[in-house]
């Protein structure tokens, strides 16, 4: 007998084994018998040896896969890292497939919807009318904003992506017709089609991305996701409203955007210049007029109303009697001609723009559109008139979720973010005072003199910069991207690029440096009232810098030139704050603690001043570099911390596997919007003595596994070593995966690592060491210390969002890794005593890790609050050995030949590269 869970995932587990057969077919149909069989064969050993952990499957394991030419083992690797792929595609539909279930039996709202968040607000507040005013204020001036980024661990080519969905569209299809025998018959030979279309598919690059192929494959997402899912979630929000508080009426703002530092993005990539910034704006203009001109040649096609049966309104007619569509079959069609003479001034403003022609041109000539509201004005002439003379209906849907784009997207599409490192913000500011003669050794002198000469030339109205002088190249560089700010901003409109971040910020010199900087292009003026055009957002990445960063914006809100910039932006002063790096400097513990704290003295620091703080969280994929789940991300953080508004990225493959399809993406967003809300109007933290009782022991805590994990990764003799030969490092440096360097500067320092190789690589050997490293050693010593001390640990986990969620996502982590398997990629380090050393600290800290979760959370399993990944685990992990056993001969193959000098074995470089992705796919978040 089958429990109901067993009943309720069979269409999964059917999904699953019908994907895979269909893959089966068409590797013996393609790569022969003999390749089928062994495909099969080691399938079979793999589930077995996961299931039972026998020595005698890991050994006909090795019996089957060692020694393989490299034609047959790239047959076998892309085998299983394919039907990874599949498995994904099967649980994302079965999600979706579950949710619907929950809607169409109506189901309590659950956790993370917008009803749940709506209802919280509700019951938090208990009374509606409060709440409704709260929630109108949220909606009205709130702000969630994911960020896409240009860091893509997901190495899979567009093409690639295209063909999954299209296997992901059947599978839903199926799931919502009633389908013939006549049309089942062809859904599955359409099925067969994609599966076999995915196989012949190339799945890796085979040059390295540029950076516009990075912008393009951004944009990608607003075609699959973005453009017809947000709007629809704008609708959602406001029937909610009008159905939990009947006598409420009208739009919900702009609440939910989606931001993007594809293009913008220096930190590190000398490959983003000026001219990159110019063609990743009209890219994007590109892709919104696109959207905007098929929606409105749609909603011609289908508002086909007469003014003979239906009178217009005087502004209708108007509208389209200044259309240049003078058709005599139109003449009694008024909305059709004015969604023309709209369709013309939108190739107008194109044209105005210098963007490519439409492939559908307008019917006549019309006067461009200075700016969205005028778009909008024009589209709302249209919905009043429908509405006002009895036609509500067809003023809904299309045309409402156009008016919402409109809002959203703007003649932009996205704000486009733009990133440098302090670093070089100083070298330029520097050249440019010595150049100029103010200052001829601006580097040799101490914060207090920076501050004091950058602010007195904030206020000064003389300019530093001259065409007539020379200047090195990195400085022409960086005035060239502040001189475009300005010319992009005047023609898609400020809000195409709104801020400016500073990476590595960690002093108020920092701040000032960029403000005189964009005030040689315009964007800062002085006088006396100074005006600051964009926002200028400090990133503290280093636990130092996470440390001082309260007292930096401190001095910075205290200093006159500064605030007098600020205030200019009404007071808000957005703050960066960087998962990554914090990580990668302190380990997973600390780096989260840091974080948090961070954000308490921020807090107060913009309380005191005045300042109404926003923070941007730079979270990466994985829970190495912070992410997790973004819902209990969101609710950790400490009360007043997110108060109506957030920005934070989204990075890796985790932008593949949340927004590639609409269902999923339209889950994802609504996730985040229902926890901030949840997080600005209830008492998501519900504890008010947790200062005096709980941040002390997180203090303890934070410290102990510090040293730990400093200790291994800093103080070691020999890791670096042995991290880069028992990964694939190198060889992920190598892939086609992004425009940058793995490296900020030259040479092995784990200092200069780019956090997203560091992450990656220990997710391939499966340690995932930085999402562990140094819980168990804090926790078994401050247990040491405190006899009594378990009872508080279990008290924290119950009722602090913020150890709950750190606790939460070490139990992910630790159950996404095997130290069975990292074993045998330690194997690959040649100096033995390094190996057993090293591989031997990792192992014991793993177990006391695992100890300590125990401990705390009362049960000897992983993931027993979270079946639906303990699931997908089981049903993807299995397919995973046979891709870490073959990634390992295939990297001490490509290792000895190189060694050797000779030519690296082409498919051996491809084999290596295919591992990657696929284990990527089976991980799912390890970037």
């Amino acid at each position: 007998m089958t429990d109901d869970r067993d009943d309720k995932d069979r269409p999964l587990r059917d999904d699953i084994r019908e994907l895979g057969r269909l893959l089966g077919d068409a590797i013996r149909e393609q790569e022969g018998d003999d390749t089928f069989r062994l495909v099969e064969q080691t399938r079979q050993a793999a589930v077995r040896f996961a299931r039972d952990g026998r020595a005698e499957d890991r050994a006909v394991l090795h019996a089957l896969l060692d020694g393989l030419p490299p034609r047959v083992t790239l047959s076998v690797v892309r085998a299983f890292a394919y039907f990874l792929q599949l498995a994904n595609i099967a649980e994302d539909t079965h999600r979706a497939r579950r949710r619907r279930a929950h809607e169409r039996e109506g189901s309590p709202p659950r956790q993370g919807s917008l009803a749940y968040a709506i209802d919280a607000v509700r019951q938090a507040l208990g009374n509606d009318a409060v709440a409704l005013a709260r929630l109108r204020e949220f909606f009205a001036h709130g702000l969630v904003m994911p960020v896409l980024t240009a860091h893509p661990t997901e190495v899979q080519r567009q093409s690639t992506q295209v063909a999954m969905q299209h296997i992901a569209d059947l599978l839903t299809a199926r799931d919502r017709l009633a389908l013939t025998p006549e049309e089942q018959a062809e859904h599955d030979r359409a099925l067969q089609r994609q599966v076999l279309t995915l196989w012949h598919t190339r799945l890796v690059r085979g040059e390295r991305l540029r950076v516009l192929d990075e912008v393009k494959n951004g944009i990608a997402y607003f075609r699959a996701t973005f453009f017809t899912e947000v709007p629809r979630l704008y609708a959602h929000a406001a029937a909610l409203l009008a159905e939990r508080f009947p006598h409420d009426a009208g739009d919900c703002g702009t609440f939910l955007q989606v931001g993007s530092w594809i293009g913008g993005d220096r930190d590190g990539n000398p490959f983003v210049t000026a001219d990159i910034l110019r063609d990743t704006l009209r890219l994007q203009a590109a892709a919104a007029f696109d959207f905007y001109l098929q929606e409105v040649h749609a909603l011609g096609g289908v508002l086909s109303i007469s003014s003979a049966l239906h009178p217009p309104t005087p502004s209708l007619a108007a509208l389209a009697a200044a259309s240049p569509d003078r058709s005599v079959q139109r003449l009694d069609e008024p909305y059709r001609r004015a969604l023309s003479g709209v369709y013309a001034r939108l190739v107008a403003t194109m044209q105005r723009l210098e963007l490519p022609p439409p492939t559908r041109a307008a019917l006549g000539d019309a006067a461009p559109y200075e700016a969205p509201d005028a778009l909008r004005a024009d589209l709302q002439v249209v919905h009043d008139a429908l509405v006002h003379t009895g036609l509500p209906l067809l003023a809904s849907g299309r045309l409402r979720h156009l008016l919402t784009a409109v809002d959203v997207f703007g003649f932009h599409l996205a704000p486009l973010d733009v990133r440098q490192n302090a670093d070089v913000h100083e070298r330029v500011v520097a050249e440019l005072l010595a150049r100029a003669g103010v200052c001829a050794s601006y580097a040799a002198l101490s914060e207090a003199e920076r501050v004091a000469l950058l602010a007195g030339e904030l206020v000064s109205a003389r300019p530093l910069y001259s065409p007539h002088l020379t200047y090195a190249d990195e400085a022409r560089g960086e005035l060239a991207i502040v001189f475009a700010l300005r010319e992009w901003r005047a023609r898609y409109g400020a809000a195409a690029l709104p801020h400016y971040i500073i990476s590595k910020c960690d002093g108020v010199s920092d701040l000032l440096e960029v403000a005189l900087l964009l005030k040689e292009a315009g964007l800062v003026t002085s006088g006396e009232a100074p005006t600051l055009g964009l926002h200028i957002i400090p990133l503290f990445e280093t636990i130092s810098d996470l440390q001082r960063a309260g007292a930096t914006m401190a001095a910075a809100f205290a200093l006159p030139a500064y605030r007098a910039l600020l205030r200019s932006r009404a007071d808000r002063q957005e703050v960066m704050l960087g998962y990554s790096d914090s990580n990668k400097d302190g380990g997973f513990l600390t780096s989260g603690w840091e974080l948090y704290r961070a954000e308490l003295d921020l807090m107060r620091v913009a309380t005191d001043a005045g300042v109404r703080l926003r923070f941007f969280h730079g979270r990466g994929g994985s829970v190495g570099r912070g992410g997790g789940p973004s819902y209990e991300a969101i609710l950790a953080q400490p009360s007043g911390a997110v108060t109506g508004q957030i920005r934070l990225t989204e990075q890796g493959e985790v932008i593949a596997s949340k927004y590639a399809a609409p269902d999923v993406g339209r889950r994802n967003l609504e996730l985040l919007v229902a926890a901030t809300i949840e997080a600005t109007l209830t008492d998501h933290e519900n504890q008010a003595d947790r200062a005096a009782t709980f941040h002390p022991v997180m203090e303890q805590l934070s410290a102990k596994a510090y040293r730990a994990y400093r200790a291994l990764v800093y103080d070691t003799p020999g890791f670096t070593q042995y991290f880069r030969e028992s990964t694939p490092l190198a060889e992920i440096a190598t892939l086609n995966i992004g425009s940058r360097p793995a490296s900020r500067k030259p040479g092995d320092r784990i200092e200069d690592l780019r956090a997203i190789p560091w992450v990656f690589s220990w997710a391939q050997c499966r340690c995932m060491l930085p999402g562990w490293y140094g819980v168990g050693t804090a926790v078994t010593e401050w247990l040491a210390e405190e006899p009594d001390g378990l009872a508080v640990l279990q008290r924290m986990a119950r009722s602090w969002p913020f150890f709950r969620t750190l606790l939460s996502n070490v139990d992910m982590v630790l159950a996404k890794s095997d130290l069975r398997v990292a074993s045998r990629y330690s194997e690959l380090v040649r100096d033995e005593a390094l190996r057993r050393g090293i591989f031997s600290a990792i192992e014991a800290e793993w177990q006391r890790t695992r100890d300590a979760l125990r401990l705390i959370t009362g049960t000897d399993r992983l993931l027993v609050d979270n079946p639906l990944l303990a699931r997908s685990i089981a049903n993807r992990f299995p397919y995973m050995d046979p891709l870490n056993h073959l990634q390992i001969a295939l990297l001490q193959r490509h290792r000895e030949t190189a060694e050797a000098g000779a030519a690296v074995d082409e498919f051996v470089r491809r084999g290596i590269h295919i591992t990657i992705n696929g284990i990527a796919a089976g991980l799912r978040n390890s970037g």
